[in-house]
């Protein structure tokens, strides 16, 4: 499988495919899906010596990794203040000093490795009402509470002077977020792995895994003898690999559009300071400029993942509902990509078996997050389980009806969220 056709795709950086696994080898560790999860897990671990192999079913980036919004998000799919609410002040305190750290690391790889992939700061959480208004001014209190000192409240007219529309009421700009290419990011990055000395298999989906001491990780082709292994493959794994880990997720579908490329002066107009944006909905519309000058424009989810019969027709009124000038704008790409998501719409941590880990369901949060992950188990392997185990301690529960039923009773209740954001309550 070669990747989607995606604007990332079609203007990726050149770069050398990883071979197919043919035959056994031996490893430290045996990682499963070369997405961001796995890309930076391999990276910490290899970057302290650990000989690590990784195995991906399609290609590098081929999933969420390498089709997502491109934006770079702070926090979690779930804030701080609910955080406290549902677990306690420990486990908010715990996680409130981490809810930057992603961002770090992303921005600490780009600069250590020279990864050009395009990344610009700043972000913005834009606001459709009162009420979403309310609401954010509450988030900056909290997140200066927890160290970011780089956001600035937008009444309605600072947000249209940042974004050309009359959508919003007023925003929230977050320094510390930022947009990239992603597809990009993860080429780079799986390019500091191999200079470090992992190995990557592409073409290489895992049938099948044998705990034990060591684990054995099964291709059609090959397999890897590894003290530990790492499930990596969030939305993209298959559900009967690991049966534990699919009933405790799902995976949706969301979509994106990309125009053909503007002017300067046009592209400017939108967005002058080229910050990424996304609304305050429950069902959120995202968009920002490439470096190409087109503008990127996403939205919506379908819940199981299912695939759209017409991209274009699904997100073009949106887009045109943000930006009605753009009415006679030709389309140049669109495309799918599925995240997973959880109960709680909060990522999983855990083991399940002594030295088989997994990292799961960042609900919409994972191009930050997946790089923190990726350092929270390589402390783990490296004796120290503390930053990990504080997300491993949270409840992770199956979605209710199971298999049949989980699809459309989340959907029932993702439309009641949304009757909400119409009414602006």
């Amino acid at each position: 499988m070669n990747h989607v056709d995606s604007y990332y795709a079609a203007t990726a950086n050149p770069h050398q495919p990883w071979p197919q696994l043919d035959g056994s080898v031996q490893c430290d560790v045996c990682i499963i899906g070369a997405g961001f999860t796995g890309l930076s897990s391999a990276l910490f671990l290899t970057e302290a010596g650990y000989e690590v192999v990784v195995l991906e079913a399609a290609r590098v980036g081929y999933g969420a990794s390498g089709r997502n919004g491109g934006q770079v998000v702070n926090s979690y799919s779930r804030d701080i203040d609910v955080i406290e609410q549902r677990y306690g002040a420990d486990a908010a305190r715990m996680l409130g000093s981490m809810m930057f750290e992603g961002a770090d690391i992303i921005r600490d790889r780009i600069d250590r490795y020279a990864i050009d992939c395009d990344y610009r700061p700043g972000g913005i959480f834009a606001a459709l009402n009162a009420r979403q208004m309310q609401h954010l001014r509450a988030q900056q209190r909290l997140w200066e509470r927890y160290g970011n000192q780089q956001l600035d409240l937008l009444d309605e007219r600072g947000i249209r002077r940042a974004i050309a529309t009359e959508r919003y009421v007023g925003g929230l700009l977050d320094r510390r977020g930022g947009h990239l290419h992603p597809l990009n990011l993860a080429l780079g990055e799986a390019e500091a792995i191999r200079r470090h000395g992992g190995r990557i298999y592409e073409q290489s989906a895992v049938e099948k895994v044998i705990y034990g001491a060591p684990n054995l990780v099964k291709t059609a082709r090959g397999d890897v003898s590894a003290k530990y292994v790492i499930f990596a493959g969030n939305a993209y794994l298959a559900p009967e690999l690991e049966p534990r880990l699919s009933r405790k997720s799902m995976p949706c579908g969301s979509q994106i559009v990309t125009t053909e490329p503007l002017s300067a002066d046009q592209a400017l107009s939108l967005l002058p300071d080229n910050y990424c944006v996304e609304d305050c909905n429950y069902l959120l519309d995202y968009f920002r400029l490439t470096a190409d000058n087109r503008l990127l424009y996403g939205g919506g989810v379908i819940y199981g993942a299912r695939e759209p019969q017409d991209i274009a027709a699904l997100i073009r009124p949106k887009l045109l509902k943000t930006f009605p000038q753009l009415q006679n704008v030709k389309l140049s790409h669109s495309w799918s990509g599925n995240f997973l998501l959880t109960l709680s719409r909060m990522p999983q941590l855990g083991r399940l078996d002594k030295q088989v880990y997994y990292i799961q369901g960042d609900s919409g949060h994972g191009v930050t997050f997946t790089h923190l992950a990726g350092k929270l188990v390589a402390e783990t392997l490296r004796g120290d389980a503390e930053r990990f185990d504080a997300f491993a301690r949270l409840p992770h529960l199956p979605f209710p009806g199971g298999r049949r039923f989980k699809v459309p009773l989340t959907a029932v209740g993702a439309a009641w969220y949304a009757l909400r954001d119409r009414l602006g309550v």
